[in-house]
């Protein structure tokens, strides 16, 4: 099975003081914060730089300094720190990727690691830090927290498996990214009458593959979440569709779900249907943000800093019911999020 080494919720990015009795420091720090520090960490998702963009004005707007962090944790345990002002920020809206960059951190992954990103905060004078990523990242941001720092999380990655939240920065441009690229395998399939097996992010969650393999009318998708007997769900079901009169094929597979690689070779070998894999990869974390992700990335950014500013510590910002709303960090990291079946029924039914 193939792994996505960026993904955020990578074991590199996941606390290892969930193990250990956090140590706790009584701060001294002012309810309204002075001086906000901002990160972004685990893999990147575009709308990174809006919502950088956005908390950067936002603070500066409320007569706050604010200090970007490159590289993630890694770079808040070593300093690498900088002053960001309006210029900082401009043209950056319509840029993917996160101009602030992220990398993973051994060093941030142990107590020691935490406690040295606690005692830079307190050297570069950073009364709050607003995180954006996904539940690693979070993870990250509970851990500082613990030690006296006030955090607030924004959701940030493709594979919107961020369960306190319905929405996550950079899953729509992921999303219409993979769309238009099976688009346009669908018209090559057409003309050799193939399958295309297409392998799309989600080691864990298989929310892209499920609404892009609705959205382009794939006739299989298969997902970690749900478990498919492959004779019947992709054999049979690939079969009655040939039998009904198709003459191409596509099937999505989440990365979490199996290798597109392996399942077109059994396809092949079995119905005798020519098949072929593509593995989509990292050009579904790159490209300009689309309209909605350049929209709420701009608005958790604003919502992030108000939440600050009323002196409210350890949130998530979550989309829920069509609003903004902060919830609290530790409640948000025990929420569970999964795919219902109906969902997945509805895709396949109106496939055939």
């Amino acid at each position: 099975m193939k792994q996505d080494k960026d993904h955020d919720n990578a074991t590199a990015e996941e606390s290892l003081l969930e193990t250990t009795e956090p140590v706790r420091v009584v701060d001294a720090r002012p309810a309204r914060p002075q001086t906000i520090g901002v990160l972004t960490s685990g893999g990147d998702a575009p709308g990174m730089n809006a919502a950088i963009r956005a908390v950067t004005r936002t603070a500066l707007n409320h007569g706050l300094r604010v200090l970007g962090v490159r590289r993630g944790y890694h770079g808040l345990w070593r300093g690498d720190i900088l002053e960001l002002n309006s210029r900082s920020v401009s043209e950056k809206l319509q840029r993917g990727g996160t101009f602030l960059m992220t990398a993973r951190s051994a060093t941030y992954n142990t107590p020691e690691g935490v406690r040295k990103a606690y005692e830079m905060c307190l050297i570069f004078g950073i009364d709050a830090l607003v995180v954006i990523g996904g539940d690693g990242s979070f993870r990250g941001a509970r851990d500082i927290s613990r030690l006296g720092i006030p955090v607030v999380g924004i959701p940030a990655t493709i594979d919107n498996d961020i369960s306190s939240t319905d929405y996550t920065i950079g899953y729509d441009t992921a999303m219409n990214t993979a769309m238009s690229a099976i688009d346009k395998l669908r018209d090559t399939a057409t003309s050799h009458e193939r399958c295309s097996v297409i392998e799309l992010m989600g080691r864990r969650a298989g929310y892209l593959a499920l609404n892009v393999g609705m959205a382009t009318g794939a006739e299989v998708i298969l997902i970690p979440e749900i478990e498919v007997d492959f004779a019947q769900d992709v054999i049979k079901r690939l079969l009655d569709c040939r039998n009904a009169g198709k003459h191409h094929y596509i099937v999505v597979v989440a990365e979490g779900a199996g290798s597109a690689v392996e399942i077109a070779e059994r396809i092949e070998t079995v119905t005798g249907i020519e098949a072929r894999p593509t593995i989509l990869g990292h050009i579904q974390r790159g490209g300009s943000p689309t309209m909605r992700d350049r929209e709420m990335a701009s608005r958790m950014g604003v919502f992030a800093v108000d939440v600050l500013l009323r002196g409210e510590r350890n949130k998530l910002i979550s989309y829920q019911k069509g609003g903004l709303v902060a919830i609290d960090l530790e409640e948000g990291l025990e929420m569970k999020k999964t795919i219902s079946l109906e969902e997945y029924r509805d895709a396949k039914v109106i496939a055939l």
